[in-house]
């Protein structure tokens, strides 16, 4: 555990859960894009957010969710990398950027997520579409169903491609999510998201993602454009162990969106650290109990508490420890019995929930009373 300042409060103060916090740091730094995000992968912490909820036509950064059911298709073993599926006729005449299927021919899944991710092909997404689901709508079907298990509250999918549709739509937030989940479930086919060009049937194409042409590790994931929604991308990297996603939309061209994403990555990489303040199951402060068994109970935290703060306010972490001083017997254990505080100055305050490491039971009558009896002589004698 790093060395934090830890103030124990005798006030109670109620809990607030923050299941995905939020940094207040984020005045330092401003951005071109109608809508963006930046988010530590490990804590899950948001660095910055602009409109991050407004909804957005998703263009080929959708493709990442069709990405998702491939992978977990393969993880599955319901197909192969090898396996051959069918170009129709309708992925063939497919518009857009191309990956140049064959009509009538069969194309190895491998070679499709590649068509999908490096050349952004509409075409392929719909020979995976048909080969995984029969046809395109019922695998749009099947795009909201994994959206909605993903906790993708403001999206939602009609084909596999992100060819625009009203209907059609997501939100830098969601796909924020969706690029953490599919980096952290499919570390074994993420790898294809830095691939920087391939060639299928003669026809050699480059990953439009501008950040994989930069040092700055970025290692994916997926741009988009829309004549509505303008340039977008979604993006991830890793710097000194840790990693950083970014997604952004609504820039003028694609000369914007490279420089304003590089930007904003590196920011995110350059400036922020993570620090482990408590393990699980970690005694924080022993409270004192009043009329129990034991004297006192170690306070600890469910899980482990890593947070990400800024380089340079990191010997200025402020941690407090809000409970009912002293605490009633009987305790039991893994009860929230109160609140752990995190202050950073240029960040809003966290809470976490303290509870109660062990149990302790309520004295008998006859203890009780001697206990409660020898709490007024002192007090009587505290006078004197």
């Amino acid at each position: 555990m790093r060395p934090v300042l830890i103030v124990f409060s005798l006030l109670f103060a109620p809990v607030f859960i923050l299941g995905f916090p939020a940094c207040g740091f984020a005045a330092s730094i401003t951005t071109t894009a109608r809508q963006a995000i930046i988010l530590d992968a490990e804590t899950g912490q948001v660095l910055f957010e602009k409109a991050a909820d407004e909804k957005v036509p998703t263009s080929s950064m959708s493709k990442v969710i069709t990405m998702y059911v491939v992978f977990e298709a393969l993880k599955k073993g319901d197909i192969q990398l090898d396996t051959d599926l069918d170009v129709s006729e309708k992925a063939w005449a497919m518009g857009g950027s191309k990956m140049f299927v064959p009509v009538g021919k069969t194309v190895k899944v491998e070679d499709l997520i590649r068509g999908v991710i490096i050349q952004s092909g509409n075409d392929a997404t719909i020979v995976l579409a048909e080969g995984l689901s029969g046809t395109e709508d019922i695998f749009a079907a099947a795009l909201n169903q994994k959206a909605a298990e993903l906790g993708m509250e403001n999206s939602h999918f009609v084909n596999a491609s992100g060819w625009p549709d009203e209907n059609h739509y997501s939100t830098v937030r969601d796909l924020a999510r969706l690029s953490l989940k599919t980096i952290e479930d499919f570390p074994e086919y993420y790898k294809y998201f830095a691939e920087k060009e391939f060639t299928y049937n003669n026809i050699r194409q480059e990953n439009r993602n501008p950040l994989l042409y930069k040092n700055i590790g970025a290692d994916g994931l997926k741009t988009g454009h829309t004549e509505s929604g303008g340039y977008g991308l979604m993006a991830s990297g890793t710097r000194d162990g840790r990693r950083v996603v970014l997604v952004l939309n609504g820039m003028e061209s694609k000369e914007e969106r490279a420089k304003e994403s590089g930007r904003l990555l590196d920011w995110g990489l350059r400036v922020f650290q993570n620090m482990q303040l408590f393990e699980a199951g970690e005694t924080v402060e022993e409270a004192p109990v009043s009329m129990g068994k034991a004297k006192k109970v170690p306070l600890v935290l469910g899980a482990p508490l890593l947070l990400t703060v800024p380089k340079m306010e990191k010997n200025a972490v402020h941690v407090e420890a809000k409970y009912p001083k002293p605490l009633d017997a009987p305790v039991v254990k893994g009860a929230q019995v109160g609140t752990l505080v995190v202050t950073i100055p240029s960040m809003a305050p966290m809470e976490y929930p303290l509870l109660a490491g062990e149990e302790v039971e309520k004295l008998g009558f006859f203890k009780a009373w001697l206990e409660r009896l020898k709490i007024r002589i002192g007090g009587m004698m505290s006078h004197e």
